[in-house]
């Protein structure tokens, strides 16, 4: 019974087990790009507060540019009061078609390029968070 070796050649063996500089060049840039995407979605500060102004019907409202994200990230309201919350989609990114708020069961279409309003009334202080349908875009509505 002939001998079958079990590794390879030393020459094949010194070859194949060395990385170039392109190996690592890809491996560093994909690594770099892993980090920033992580950065930008869930620790990327998004201190912009707003809050919103009474129209004559003493409802709330706030004009919300949703655009990568949503500016302002927070807005800031009285419990008990109405709010009108009008959200400009100025995008055609499929993670931002749509808007949720879980504490009101609200899930909406944002059609691109459109004004999209949603009329909320937060019952007691807190922080109440909305996010895209992915869940990778998120803001919150805080009520005082």
């Amino acid at each position: 019974m002939p001998a079958i070796p079990l590794s390879l050649p030393a020459a094949k063996r010194d070859a194949s087990a060395l990385m170039t500089s392109t190996d690592w060049i890809v491996i560093a840039a994909g690594a770099a790009i892993i980090a920033w995407v992580y950065w930008y979605f869930f620790v990327a500060p998004r201190a912009a507060v707003s809050i919103p102004t009474a129209n004559s019907g003493g409802i709330a409202e706030i004009a919300i540019i949703v655009k990568g994200g949503y500016d302002p990230p927070q807005i800031r309201v009285k419990s008990g009061q109405p709010v009108r919350l009008t959200f400009d989609r100025q995008e055609t990114s499929s993670c931002s078609e749509e808007i949720v708020f879980p504490d009101f069961g609200v899930k909406k279409f944002l059609p691109a390029f459109e004004k999209t309003t949603i009329e909320l009334t937060p019952p007691r202080p807190g922080k109440y968070g909305f996010m895209c349908g992915m869940s990778m875009l998120h803001g919150s509505l805080i009520a005082e």
